[in-house]
């Protein structure tokens, strides 16, 4: 039996982009640890990606930006009602430039029954490219608390150019 890898790596053909470097990002575009196991991550491929249970959350993608431009990064979830692990949970949405640049990040809080754009848009991540050409890494991570949390639903991560 061949060896299956327990994470979900970027299929590039989930990921559409325009000329004026606005990009939206399916689930199957961005890379979910234990994303290919179905003890811990539901990833169908239309719909949004569903978390099971994990207590490592960690969805990451990388996308090349055109131009010199600040840009908003933001994902947009939805936690169902039955939703567990996030009461005082910090869940950071974090960018950086380049795989060496340093990380800009927002913190966050999710509850049961919500859906909404982390960061929220009164608190913005917003990341600053100085080069034409640059890869912007990205990603949704919770990682520090050790709970077990599940009922989160990635619906898409967004990259929006604002200058």
């Amino acid at each position: 039996m061949p060896f299956k890898k327990p994470h979900h790596t970027s299929d590039k053909n989930y990921i559409t982009g325009d000329d004026g470097g606005k990009f939206e990002i399916q689930p199957r575009g961005l890379n979910i640890v234990w994303g290919n196991d179905s003890r811990y991550w539901k990833i169908p491929e239309q719909r949004s990606a569903e978390l099971i249970q994990v207590s490592w959350l960690e969805v990451s993608g990388v996308v090349n930006l055109p131009g010199v431009k600040k840009y908003r990064v933001e994902f947009e979830v939805r936690v169902k009602d039955d939703g567990f692990g996030w009461s005082g949970t910090d869940v950071l949405v974090m960018a950086k430039i380049g795989k060496t640049g340093k990380y800009t990040y927002k913190v966050t809080k999710l509850n049961p029954g919500e859906t909404l754009n982390i960061p929220k848009s009164t608190d913005p991540l917003e990341i600053q490219v100085n080069k034409q050409s640059e890869d912007l890494h990205f990603g949704l991570y919770e990682v520090w608390s050790g709970k077990w949390k599940g009922g989160l639903e990635i619906v898409r991560a967004l990259i929006k150019p604002l200058t």
